[in-house]
């Protein structure tokens, strides 16, 4: 007991001693998560360390030359008195690197490593959307030649290739439909990100094959007709093995997750339902760590949710089914050769579709 705040003293007392110097605290959450009024918490060892930090940085004379960094990735946790002006008043976000950060990040890690002239960064960064700066490191890492960086980008969104799994021809050819399925509902759409690559390569995240997608440019914002192709998109999986199979399978059970999501947050966060309209129905908590989210709004409401969600997908899936009945023959061609070959390019399938 009082060990933390005699810690805080002394580490001050140092920083004075030292001082111009830098004083990092990591994880500054541990010490400063909000102080709540329940129970007898006066003599909480971690509320004592934290009044200490707070007396500590109010006595503090900038002139000094020291200055107090602190990081976390729960800023909403911390205790308002620690953001103050005059304490950590200067809030810097560090978010995941946009495309231009990418190409960076991507060039820094390869100087260290002999890699084949011919890397082109920029398109490994245009398909690696999302990554981390530790990820991108990882890419890096296991890679040497364009094609080893684009296996990489795959490892990071999919999972490793499963060799030793070997599915049935059945089961290979409902695949090979599947996938065709999600990629020709994208390209015979507008307003959809280009198909880069198919596969049918069972991986080690339990997908049996995925149809890779890759933006143009970065892109920030999404239209409604973009989110609504996109939800047409992955119902096209599904909407192609009952289209030739006359039955459907567990295959598309990533797929109905995420369309469902995509449904949901149209509805409840970006107000693109026409009878409810610009109401925030859904708050999102703790965006740093895998960001929750919690429904704020009546049981009459909620239902109604469900229902809009659900007939949403239905209408979105209901597109997909036409457009695939309507290309039959091409979803015939493609699924065949994607059989045969296991994998395909983005060059390979267009050039199928537009013969």
């Amino acid at each position: 007991v009082g060990m933390g705040a005699a810690k805080v003293r002394d580490l001050f007392q140092q920083a004075n001693e030292k001082a111009p110097c830098i004083v990092f605290i990591d994880e500054i959450d541990t010490i400063g998560k909000k102080r709540d009024g329940s129970g007898f918490s006066g003599n909480d060892e971690r509320e004592q360390t934290l009044n200490q930090l707070l007396s500590e940085m109010d006595g503090f004379d900038g002139s000094k030359g020291v200055i107090i960094l602190a990081a976390t990735n729960r800023p909403d946790s911390l205790d308002p008195a620690l953001l103050r002006p005059g304490r950590f008043d200067r809030r810097i976000p560090v978010e995941l690197p946009d495309l231009a950060g990418r190409e960076a990040i991507l060039k820094v890690h390869a100087k260290n490593i002999k890699i084949d002239e011919s890397v082109d960064f920029n398109a490994i960064a245009r398909a690696a959307s999302g990554a981390s700066g530790a990820e991108l490191a990882n890419m890096v890492n296991e890679a040497v030649t364009q094609a080893d960086m684009e296996e990489s980008i795959e490892v990071v969104i999919a999972g490793y290739q499963k060799k030793n799994k070997v599915l049935s021809d059945k089961e290979k050819l409902i695949v090979a439909y599947h996938e065709v399925g999600h990629a020709l509902v994208a390209a015979l759409q507008t307003h959809s990100a280009p198909v880069t690559k198919i596969t049918i390569i069972p991986r080690t995240s339990g997908a049996l094959g995925y149809t890779m997608q890759v933006d143009e440019e970065e892109r920030n914002l999404m239209s409604k007709e973009e989110i609504q192709n996109k939800i047409a998109t992955l119902t096209g999986g599904r909407c192609a093995e009952e289209l030739i199979f006359h039955s459907i399978t567990t295959g598309a059970s990533n797929d109905i997750e995420q369309a469902t999501k995509l449904a949901r947050a149209m509805i409840t966060r970006y107000g693109m339902s026409d009878d409810i309209g610009m109401v925030a129905l859904e708050t999102v908590t703790n965006q740093y760590l895998g960001a929750d989210t919690s429904l704020a709004c009546s049981q009459e409401l909620s239902a109604d949710i469900d229902r809009k969600v659900i007939a949403l997908v239905k209408q979105q899936y209901a597109k997909a089914m036409e457009l695939l009945t309507t290309h039959t023959a091409k979803l015939h061609e493609l699924s065949k050769f994607l059989y045969e070959k296991e994998t395909i390019t983005g060059d390979e399938f267009m050039e199928i579709l537009n013969r």
